[in-house]
């Protein structure tokens, strides 16, 4: 009868994935080996130097693993200090804010996490954007990255009415109302959301449920599927320079174990962000107003400051057409972008070519003046309604703005073609500059300049007449 021969045992296991070296023969030895185990799960066991560069990556993508880390632990101590019902949610935050140890701190850095998290989320899809770093074989990873960042804004969203307060309710009441703009579903799915025809008691358990539940599970289980399609496609992309592009030169990359050299720069980057956050929310309160009144609106009335670029579209185009098509055709081009601009050569160079890198600057000049020229001249000079009043308002004040602004788009497309000879890629980068740097624009105008009734006004609180 052959000897059957004995399994390994787990550290046995975890010294082979490891390399050679002498097998631990303490506690502490063991932990160490557990835990690098565990850090070459998510990394491979080595890096190439080109990707630990900061000014390449900036570390955003770690960064939002960290702050989703700090939402998850404050999270659970928030949870259990708190009552998804009209009007004890009020009650429970006055609580925590007064007699829960750290309650107020814990609640500070849930709320700010959670707000940088999105700004960390849109500047790691920009920086991809502008590395080329989408292109296959990574085309799948950035549809889950914009997934993500779609769910992200969900949380907040869902998060943004649990206190229960005067600026809560009427932001989630603004922000609802565009989906009840949504063709032929949209008053059923408002109703589905709110739990009711207005937001009440239901929509705080209905948000309640989504926020502690359906969208973190979503989140997380996107993550982890996020972080291996990583490894599975190769890794980060490489940086390059231009020149080395121009040449056509291969970068020369040397290999670099993961522990210590990238581990270190993680944990160093990661301490020195958390310090940040909890000072910062040591000095800046969770904002919180009086308890949620139904009966008393303020003036204004604004959408969380996310969606405050949505917000002022509705001003200048009929609801269907600005808080519908407009954002359904800029998410449908985001999600399609790896399929239209594939060239694989300026992978890992920002903004693909020197001409990329001055069409940029072009492109977000352009965007800073006409943007808020066609906020005045649409808030004073242009009435589409008044000259088209007999046409249908969604087509005098919607899909007849909508092609007067894109016809000079097209036009702009056209010039940058012909006279920088630019190529798809920079074609590419060129309009998505613009459309965001626009975009940006808008969102700052609603959350800056715009006063008593959603009239424009000056900084200084002097209204415009």
């Amino acid at each position: 009868m052959t000897d059957q021969i004995p399994e390994p045992s787990i550290f046995e296991r975890m010294r082979s994935r490891l390399g050679p070296g002498e097998p631990p023969s303490d506690d502490r030895g063991r932990m160490k080996m557990v835990l690098d185990s565990l850090i070459l799960h998510l990394h491979p066991a080595k890096v190439p130097d080109r990707t630990l560069r900061w000014t390449y990556t900036w570390g955003l993508g770690g960064l939002a693993t960290v702050l989703m880390t700090i939402l998850a632990l404050t999270g659970v101590v928030l949870l259990n200090n708190y009552t998804p019902a009209a009007p004890q949610a009020y009650l429970n935050i006055l609580e925590l804010n007064s007699n829960v140890w750290f309650g107020e701190l814990i609640r500070n850095l849930h709320h700010w996490s959670a707000n940088l998290l999105i700004v960390v989320a849109v500047l790691h899809l920009i920086r991809v954007f502008v590395t080329g770093a989408y292109r296959p074989p990574r085309e799948l990873n950035w549809l889950i990255g914009v997934a993500m960042l779609l769910l992200v804004i969900g949380a907040n969203f869902t998060g943004y009415l649990l206190p229960w307060d005067q600026l809560a309710y009427w932001a989630i009441t603004v922000g609802t109302s565009i989906i009840s703009y949504i063709p032929l579903v949209g008053n059923w799915l408002t109703r589905l959301i709110l739990g009711g025809p207005e937001v009440g008691p239901n929509t705080l358990l209905n948000f309640y449920s989504m926020h502690i539940a359906l969208i973190p599970l979503l989140i997380f289980g996107l993550m982890m599927y996020h972080f291996w399609r990583v490894r599975k496609d190769g890794g980060l992309s490489i940086p390059k320079s231009l020149d080395e592009l121009e040449t056509g030169v291969e970068p020369k990359l040397e290999r670099l174990t993961t522990i210590p050299n990238l581990v270190q720069k993680e944990l160093i980057y990661a301490v020195a962000w958390i310090a940040a956050i909890l000072i910062f929310a040591m000095l800046v309160p969770a904002p919180l107003e009086g308890i949620a009144n139904p009966d008393l609106s303020p003036n204004p009335a604004k959408a969380p400051w996310y969606f405050m670029g949505l917000q002022e579209m509705l001003l200048h185009f009929h609801p269907l057409v600005g808080a519908i098509v407009i954002p359904g055709l800029a998410v449908t081009g985001i999600f399609l972008l790896p399929f239209f601009d594939l060239n694989p050569k300026s992978v890992g160079v920002y903004f693909r070519s020197r001409r990329g890198r001055a069409l940029t600057l072009l492109a977000t000049g352009l965007a800073l003046l006409a943007t808020p020229a066609w906020v005045l001249l649409d808030e004073y000079l242009l009435d589409w309604t008044g000259w088209l009043s007999t046409w249908p308002s969604v087509i005098s004040n919607g899909l007849i703005p909508l092609a007067v602004l894109a016809l000079p788009l097209i036009l702009l497309d056209d010039w940058v073609k012909k006279s920088f000879q630019a190529d798809t890629e920079e074609r590419v980068l060129f309009l998505a500059t613009f459309l965001f740097v626009a975009f940006v624009v808008l969102t700052g105008v609603g959350i800056f300049f715009r006063g008593p009734g959603m009239a424009l006004y000056l900084p200084w609180n002097m209204p415009i007449q």
